[in-house]
């Protein structure tokens, strides 16, 4: 019989039982919208890291400190700016505090204390006003730096340098407004208010500095200036290298790369369980369909139909029903990818997973075809003719 018959035949049983071969692939259906859409989403996620990294620069060097028992201070800021290929530093401090104007408060709004070469060593633009002073920092003067989407939203069109905003509470002087630059290292600098670093004491904190940005002299020194680093704060101030993490952008893509692969397979994994239970649905159905054609088969055999025919025929219609639900499912996981977008989030799941879920359900078919295919070839005539 040749395939294009057998195909035809194949599609006729499984229209024929719309409701059972819906049931059937619906397996499949949820296992491969799954896999799209939950690795869409962790790449979509990697990607926009990366790209606000990338952004950000690839000479700066992120410095952590984990060693409770040690912190910096800012004579200690100073001497790591003195480091070999080390061109400028910049302490930071990530605040919890409630910004209010009017007495309206500023959602999604982060408080960031920063020293006074922070937006240099990130590569912000001021758009009005000015950055902060050495004065600002040694006087622990309450004054602000604020994100454009936040002077948007409280001075419409006009210049709020010279104007004050709150926060917790206390009155800080509006000194400077950034450019619009969107996130930047997982931070949205749009709607961050920078206060100097020393005020924090204000906030409710020491201002103790664990962690810092530092720009290398240019992005082909950015590895020898992060040893450098290393080396300073292993000697000089005896923090062991296991309480202290000294990265590159470039070492941070790398980490984040591989993290995403993880990700990638870990829930790659948990949906395909779907995808099993699915195969497992087709390979019921299957012996079922046998069972109800039992028939049907000892006919074909009787009339000449070889052991390969039928397992051919059965095995076509296995793999025809998870290349609907294959396809079914590349459609639903993109759909709920643009759904995912509509409400904020990144969603970026390639061409090579959709190619690698289309094989997937091909191989479903073949795997849990199998039995019920071996099993309907193997009847005989005879006694299939009498079922």
């Amino acid at each position: 019989m040749s395939l294009s018959i057998t195909l035809r035949i194949a599609l006729k049983n499984i229209f024929g039982n719309r409701m059972r071969s819906s049931l059937t692939v619906l397996g499949i259906v949820i296992g491969i919208a799954s896999v799209i859409l939950l690795v869409g989403l962790v790449n979509g996620a990697t990607q926009s890291i990366m790209q606000q990294m990338s952004e950000g620069g690839a000479d700066v060097i992120s410095i952590n400190i984990w060693d409770e028992t040690k912190s910096l201070d800012f004579d200690d800021v100073q001497e790591i700016e003195k480091v070999d290929k080390i061109e400028s530093v910049a302490p930071y401090m990530m605040a919890s505090a409630s910004v209010t104007k009017g007495g309206t408060k500023a959602k999604g709004t982060s408080v960031l204390a920063v020293g006074d070469s922070y937006a240099r060593v990130m590569g912000y633009d001021i758009k009005a006003g000015r950055d902060f002073s050495f004065i600002d920092i040694e006087n622990s003067t309450k004054a602000a730096v604020i994100g454009s989407d936040i002077a948007d939203k409280y001075w419409k069109k006009r210049d709020p340098c010279g104007d004050t905003i709150k926060i917790d509470g206390d009155d800080y002087t509006v000194v400077g407004v950034l450019k619009s630059i969107g996130s930047s290292y997982g931070n949205n600098v749009d709607k961050t208010v920078m206060i100097p670093l020393t005020t924090v004491v204000y906030l409710g904190y020491e201002p103790e500095i664990t962690e810092i940005y530092a720009r290398a002299v240019n992005k082909d020194e950015a590895i020898a200036a992060s040893k450098n680093v290393t080396q300073y704060m292993k000697n000089e101030i005896g923090i062991e290298s296991d309480y202290m993490d000294v990265y590159t952008e470039q070492q941070w893509l790398e980490e984040i790369e591989k993290t995403n692969r993880i990700l990638s397979l870990l829930l790659g994994g948990i949906a395909s369980i779907s995808l099993l239970v699915g195969g497992i649905g087709v390979m019921n159905v299957m012996l079922v369909s046998v069972t109800e054609r039992t028939q049907e088969i000892g006919i074909r055999k009787s009339l000449g139909a070889k052991k390969k025919d039928i397992i051919r025929q059965f095995l076509i219609e296995s793999v025809v029903l998870c290349v609907f639900g294959g396809i079914i499912g590349i459609v639903l996981g993109w759909l709920l990818g643009r759904v995912a977008t509509l409400i904020g989030y990144d969603f970026a799941p390639g061409i090579g997973i959709v190619l690698i879920s289309f094989g997937v359900s091909v191989a479903v078919g073949l795997l849990f075809g199998i039995m019920p295919a071996n099993r309907a070839a193997g009847l005989r005539p005879v006694e299939a003719l009498r079922y």
